[in-house]
């Protein structure tokens, strides 16, 4: 793995390392193509220490541009004139190093770009999960000034990958915070969020979810039978299939 925080530990992210260390010592512009979170601007960074701004602030873009002898470009996709973009860079001659979420027109690549870079989602790149949930941890041992040695990572498999690296990195706080929490942490919490809900006639009824659907879905993962859960619980098995027939919309969830 390479200095920077890049981690490229699967094969789609050192191939992609490997071009971006290559064009260090080129002066050609690059883009790098996407979803969004999955470490497309620290590569970028791997390539250049220059300035970075987003397409989206097309002003601002353009004053980085006039001022700069390199940018990384962010959502390049998303500039609103690009005509304008082509004739200011023509006469700055400035490089860029861009990101984007999807394909850009043969027209635009052709204008602007030599090489294109593209990065896989995590779910394709299984090798670098790991070492980024690690790199997120490190990140709240220094937030938080402690000095854990190490995450249960034993559940990895289970972390949301959905946006990328940063539903993972909301993923490895979420764990860490859960891991810290204490019983008394746990009832203030409740309280606080409890305090904005009652006032409505039947309060108790109507918020004993909040109890039971947590107890259930640990009950299954821990006994995984109805049976076990009904004589763990000390509850009659009838009693206990109707909740779960009450709760089942946040038992599938």
């Amino acid at each position: 793995m390479d200095h920077t925080n890049f981690i490229a530990r699967s094969r789609a992210a050192s191939e992609a390392l490997k071009s971006a260390n290559l064009l260090k010592s080129l002066s050609i512009n690059a883009l790098i193509v996407g979803p969004s979170g999955v470490g497309k601007t620290t590569l970028a960074q791997q390539i250049t220490n220059a300035p970075i701004v987003s397409g989206e602030s097309f002003s601002e873009l353009l004053k980085i541009v006039d001022s700069s002898q390199t940018v990384i470009i962010k959502h390049f996709d998303k500039i609103s004139n690009i005509h304008l973009l082509k004739e200011t860079i023509s006469k700055t001659n400035t490089r860029i190093i861009a990101t984007a979420q999807s394909e850009l027109s043969e027209s635009v690549m052709d204008v602007f770009f030599s090489l294109t870079i593209t990065l896989p989602p995590l779910r394709e790149r299984p090798e670098d999960v790991k070492p980024l949930a690690e790199q997120f941890f490190l990140e709240i041992n220094h937030l938080f000034g402690e000095k854990r040695d190490n995450l249960t990572l034993g559940n990895i498999k289970n972390a949301d990958l959905s946006q990328n690296g940063y539903s993972l990195r909301k993923w490895v706080y979420t764990s860490y915070l859960i891991g810290s929490f204490k019983e008394s942490d746990i009832l203030e919490i409740m309280e606080n969020y409890l305090k904005k809900q009652i006032g409505t006639g039947n309060d108790y009824r109507d918020l004993l979810y909040l109890f039971d659907v947590p107890l259930i879905k640990a009950g299954f993962k821990t006994f995984g039978s109805q049976l076990a859960m009904a004589e763990k619980f000390g509850l009659n098995r009838n009693t206990l299939r109707k909740k779960i027939q009450e709760y089942s919309s946040y038992l599938t969830s």
